[in-house]
């Protein structure tokens, strides 16, 4: 959806930008594209892969581009290190990026055999399997049902720590089979993993909880008629934007909610990439932005 994007943030010249989700850049690139000569945008990541590949193919842009190993949820003080004190709009494309899923080193697709790992920040935190190890089976229940919407995960948590306890679950291909094993007949449309990966990469990454702290502070930097533009993937993400956006959006004299109604993909970008079809995209403008600290 980045025309979507460019349509919503509306990159002018002068003006500094934020992407807090840089994946593959596309973003950010069209972005710079969008703003010649001389407006700045700030990527930030918390995959350091994703960084080093952003890096050289944005290297073309110069000081106009700076990449920062860290995750929109420490917008403040990244900005505040960076001298920054306002923006002109600011991105979020929340979830995996293509690069992530098709690495089996990363441990992100049942599909592909690799270390049961999930971290989009593969050089710090638990892994995956590490946080089976230490969870309870209440806690695993929680999971499954919060960010996996699992009906049966009262048993498939006990199923699944059994499993780990004896030593059947090392690898993303070990964990897939012991759901698909425990499914059976229960089986649907879906490959019957999808809701346990999504649930435990949620966890593990600490999805819901920094993409709280992201929507509390980014707004905070948005000048005038700017703009925050935010691209979610699954019910539980676009639910906490809206909810975030129109508890803003009740104080009219510093905040419009752009979208009361989604936009979505369209059917020609959907059939060109299949993975967009779940996407989401909601705005919010600064009519005139609180200062920082200021409760809402």
């Amino acid at each position: 959806m980045v025309q979507e994007m460019l349509h919503a943030t509306q990159p002018r010249t002068a003006g500094v930008y934020l992407d807090g989700t840089l994946g593959a850049c596309g973003y950010a690139e069209a972005i710079l594209n969008a703003s010649c000569p001389d407006s700045i945008v700030v990527g930030l990541d918390l995959d350091p892969q994703a960084i080093c590949r952003a890096q050289k193919r944005l290297d073309k842009y110069g000081d106009r581009f700076r990449a920062i190993h860290g995750g929109f949820h420490h917008t403040r003080s990244i900005l505040e290190a960076q001298s920054i004190t306002a923006i002109d709009g600011a991105v979020l494309d929340l979830g995996l990026s293509s690069d992530q899923l098709e690495s089996p080193e990363r441990g992100f697709s049942f599909r592909l055999q690799g270390p049961l790992d999930m971290r989009f920040d593969n050089t710090s935190g638990d892994t995956a399997l590490s946080y089976l190890e230490v969870i309870s089976t209440n806690k695993l229940e929680e999971i499954l049902a919060t960010y996996g919407q699992e009906r049966y995960c009262k048993k498939l948590a006990r199923v699944m720590l059994d499993a780990l306890n004896r030593g059947d679950i090392v690898t993303t291909n070990d964990l897939a089979q012991v759901v698909s094993s425990f499914m059976g007949k229960r089986r649907g449309r879906i490959h019957p993993a999808t809701r346990t990966f999504q649930a435990l990469r949620i966890a593990v990454n600490r999805e819901m909880e920094n993409l709280a702290e992201g929507l509390e502070q980014i707004p905070e930097f948005l000048q005038p008629g700017a703009r925050l533009c935010v691209v979610s993937y699954h019910s539980l993400e676009d639910r906490q934007v809206k909810i975030s956006f129109r508890q803003r959006g009740t104080d009219r004299e510093r905040w419009k909610v752009i979208t009361p109604r989604p936009l979505r993909p369209s059917p020609g970008e959907v059939r060109e990439n299949p993975r967009a079809r779940s996407a989401v995209m909601r705005v919010l403008e600064a009519s005139a932005g609180p200062m920082r600290g200021e409760a809402l």
